[in-house]
């Protein structure tokens, strides 16, 4: 179980990395560029890492896996597209904390219905106050720093 939290901690960490730096790529390119940029370069280490690592599991899925599965890279482009425009339009902070809702959301949802060929998990009151505690925090995060924007538009030279 540690050796997972620690895993997720790493994921969560380099997702809001790679966040910023699509961010900063989109600036100067565009959306579909940074989404091109991104996938593309992701394709090409993981396949070449693939390779090295797990030649017969890169080579060995095809008759196994069902074809639906094939479109997790359709949606991959959503998720890129979804977030490099997000980061625009809301600031890096927020649309992460709507992302993580969303997910959180999403994956509660999926275990509770087992959709997908998970195991079904039931679904409890302790699960809905998390989520809403979670949904909370990024109210009261996005009401801070509204007056705190509100304060600093308010306040004029000279007038402190």
């Amino acid at each position: 179980m540690v050796l997972g939290l620690f895993l997720a901690l790493i994921a969560g960490s380099l997702v809001g990395l790679q966040n910023v730096f699509n961010a900063k790529v989109n600036r100067h390119t565009g959306t579909w560029t940074t989404t091109t940029l991104v996938l593309g370069l992701g394709f090409a280490a993981s396949f070449m890492i693939g390779m090295f690592a797990d030649r017969e599991g890169m080579t060995g899925f095809l008759p196994h896996m069902q074809t639906w599965f094939w479109f997790s890279g359709l949606i991959g482009v959503g998720v890129v597209t979804c977030m490099v425009q997000g980061m625009r339009l809301l600031g890096p902070t927020f649309a992460v904390a709507i992302t993580m809702t969303s997910q959180l959301g999403l994956a509660l949802l999926f275990d509770t219905r087992g959709w997908l060929g998970l195991q079904q998990v039931p679904f409890t009151l302790h699960q809905l106050i998390g989520v809403l505690v979670f949904v909370a925090g990024i109210f009261v995060f996005k009401l801070g720093g509204a007056r705190e924007r509100l304060k600093e538009t308010v306040r004029r030279p000279g007038m402190e």
